[in-house]
């Protein structure tokens, strides 16, 4: 009766509410923000602002296996070309319905997952980031060697992807929301994953995989499963950012952006989900701020993250907790 009580009374209710209150606020924040954007320069905050949100999708995909599994990929931005490609290869042959380029992105990158994801979880620590990052570095090259599709200049999208025959997305607004709407449900799947059963023995297989294999769990194809849909979570952010940016080239799978994912998703926090969205944020805005002041930004980017990396253990979001400690004494 008395854990009733408290399942009906404030403070468990109030634990909840501190729980999601950070999500809640980004979430908030993200759905308002073009009702203030629509006063000024809307066009340039709703893309900058899209662009973070797509980001944060792959980098909480990468957080799935980074933070939760112990398992750094340096190879993950080929998921992301994987599923602009798709959006672009299909575009150029007049399929534009998102009815058939989603399903394709999603398909090819999780099979693409699937091939290398037997290969790559055969290793482990530097041997797995070595390895990663060379399918990644394969599906480069062979982007680059498209010439019917624009090689190492890319291609441009001409028409985004409809729905059912409405050219809904080609509104900036819509694409916003329905970039912002795949966000929620990226994290409210992470979420559900990483408290399931499945995602308990996936974690407990972080910690000690040999304990895990004596007890009776076959670690690799847990981790195999994890690793496709990650790589289908980056399959969507990529065909939402070929629909965002109209454009796409080997560079959204060059081994940099798959460096930039890691640095998002260690800058917000490994193994938060949370910690994913800051840091894309923050990667990206800052990144934004910077570049807007001299053309030699990165010289003042990289001292930064070294500062965050140094001083910030557990990320953004680290210091967020240990400053509500402090505060609460």
């Amino acid at each position: 009766m008395a854990q009733l009580a408290l399942s009906r009374g404030g403070a468990p209710r109030r634990s909840l509410l501190a729980g999601n209150a950070l999500p809640i606020l980004v979430f908030a924040a993200f759905a308002l923000l073009p009702l203030f954007a629509a006063f000024k320069a809307e066009a340039y905050v709703l893309g900058l602002v899209t662009r973070v949100m797509i980001f944060a999708i792959a980098a909480l995909s990468l957080d799935l296996l980074v933070g939760y599994g112990a398992l750094i990929s340096f190879g993950h931005a080929a998921f992301i070309g994987l599923g602009a490609y798709a959006v672009g290869i299909l575009g150029a042959h007049g399929l534009h319905d998102a009815l058939i380029t989603l399903p394709v992105a999603l398909a090819v990158s999780a099979l693409f997952a699937w091939v290398t994801g037997i290969v790559c979880l055969r290793t482990k620590g530097a041997y797995f980031i070595m390895i990663t990052l060379a399918f990644s570095q394969m599906a480069f090259f062979i982007a680059t060697s498209l010439a019917p599709y624009g090689g190492d200049d890319g291609l441009t999208i001409r028409v985004r992807s409809t729905l059912a025959g409405s050219p809904i997305l080609a509104n900036d607004r819509a694409l916003y929301y329905v970039c912002l709407a795949c966000l929620i449900g990226a994290y409210l799947l992470c979420r559900a994953l990483i408290a399931s059963r499945f995602g308990r023995v996936y974690r407990g297989a972080r910690e000690n995989a040999a304990r895990m294999g004596t007890i009776g769990f076959e670690v690799y194809r847990f981790q195999l499963v994890m690793y496709v849909i990650a790589g289908m979570l980056a399959g969507l952010a990529g065909f939402l950012l070929g629909n965002a940016t109209d454009f796409v080239s080997p560079a959204f799978m060059s081994w940099q952006r798959s460096g930039d994912l890691l640095i998002m998703v260690i800058l917000g926090g490994m193994g938060t989900l949370n910690g994913a969205i800051v840091g894309a944020a923050a990667f990206l805005l800052t990144e934004e701020w910077l570049s807007g002041l001299t053309e030699h930004w990165k010289v003042i980017f990289g001292p930064l993250l070294v500062l965050v990396a140094v001083f910030a253990r557990g990320g953004l979001i680290g210091v967020g907790t240990r400053l509500r400690g402090m505060l609460r004494g």
